[in-house]
């Protein structure tokens, strides 16, 4: 994932976990990727990937801030060192505000993939998703797709799921399906610890971990240990199946919501198709504008910095023992709570960001949303398994 504008953006989201990236990294305020990092990094990932297609994922911050000429500058440079035989494509994910009629024609006319940002309908949406200076941005969101849509460009939307909106699943999911017409939809739920700004995941004192359950481990208490807009893990449980059971009676084999058909694959033994549910991780590496990369996009700390693309070359820093190992620690740092969990083949302890609480016996490292994640397979699981059989019934 590329940060070409590091932290740099024009909304002001209370809950934004990248904001603050600058100060931590000290970096300079809002300066764009230099052209010699951004050619060394283009022709060093064309250089790196093997499959026939390579995908270039540009994300914030907000990646539009850089104008059309940058974007128009990637696309050369990925000609150029493009070779023969191998596709290039591009996802831009975005808040919307800045696109008009000349970005969404390069946009169709280079075939990007656009993520959008909504929280929902505009109540919802309008909570935390507001500008530097405080004010709304639903209706501007809202005109972005419809340009979206009136220049036929592929797009996908991206709700966070926080404390607020998640009281309200019903709503978002109608609002996202039947009015926004969103052909594919990512629901991300808000975590953050109350030191997000300066303590890096898997940092946290062991000792300081509250019991799943308790107080503590809940939004809203003083003694909480995450932020006051952070989703309730119950609350979180009860809207994906919510969603789950509007989705399964009305949207099925229609619309891809990502949460449910990962889970039929993972029902079907494939394996998972998000890389919070997979046994390992390491695979979303991040790019910072001043060519430096780090082990995920969730991440970016310090602790995780694994070198810089024009000190060393980008597939010895991804595929360097110490990134290798990162990933297999989310396998390794299991509680035995996890371990001995049903829903272990469809888990594996969702992201390592997230394991800051401890498990019932006591015992560190378990993941925050643990209980409302518990709650929506088990309310799935029968549907799943049905839908698994049926998909492995009908592939050859």
């Amino acid at each position: 994932m590329v940060k070409p504008a590091g932290s740099g953006c024009n909304l002001d989201c209370k809950y934004c976990y990248y904001l603050h990236k600058d100060k931590l990294l000290s970096l300079p305020e809002f300066k764009r990727i230099s052209p010699e990092t951004l050619e060394t990094f283009i022709r060093s990932y064309i250089e790196a990937t093997h499959q026939s297609e390579i995908v270039f994922t540009w994300q914030g911050g907000e990646p539009t801030l850089l104008g059309l000429d940058f974007f128009h500058q990637v696309v050369e440079l990925q000609r150029k060192h493009t070779p023969s035989g191998k596709h290039i494509a591009n996802d831009l994910q975005t808040n919307g505000l800045l696109l008009d009629d000349e970005w969404c024609a390069f946009l169709r006319k280079h075939n990007f993939l656009v993520g959008v940002s909504i929280d929902g309908p505009k109540h919802l949406h309008d909570e935390f998703r507001v500008t530097r200076g405080g004010q709304p941005t639903f209706d501007r969101v809202m005109a972005a797709v419809k340009r979206l849509k009136a220049h036929k460009i592929k797009f996908n939307t991206l709700t966070v799921i926080h404390r607020r909106n998640a009281k309200y699943p019903l709503d978002i999911y109608r609002f996202l399906t039947r009015e926004l017409d969103s052909p594919t939809i990512q629901f991300i739920p808000c975590v953050e610890p109350k030191s997000f700004e300066r303590v890096a995941p898997g940092h946290w004192d062991k000792a300081s971990m509250p019991l799943v359950g308790s107080a503590a481990a809940r939004p809203g208490s003083p003694d909480s240990v995450v932020t006051d807009w952070s989703v309730d893990p119950d609350d979180f449980g009860e809207f994906l199946c919510k969603c789950f059971d509007e989705w399964y009676s009305r949207d099925l084999g229609k619309r891809m919501v990502a949460w449910f058909e990962n889970s039929v694959g993972l029902w079907m033994g494939l394996p998972s198709q998000m890389c919070v549910f997979s046994d390992i991780c390491g695979k979303g590496v991040a790019l910072e504008r001043d060519g430096s990369i780090y082990s995920c996009d969730h991440f970016v700390y310090p602790e995780y910095r694994l070198g810089n693309i024009q000190d060393s070359a980008m597939a010895d820093l991804v595929f360097s023992e110490r990134q290798l190992q990162f990933g297999r620690n989310k396998s390794d740092s299991l509680p035995r709570y996890c371990r001995e969990c049903e829903y272990l083949f469809a888990c594996h302890g969702e992201c390592p960001k997230n394991r800051f609480v401890r498990a019932p016996d006591g015992e560190p490292g378990l993941n925050y949303l643990c209980p409302g994640l518990k709650r929506f397979f088990a309310h799935a699981n029968e549907r799943l398994r049905v839908l698994a059989a049926r998909c492995a019934a009908r592939t050859p």
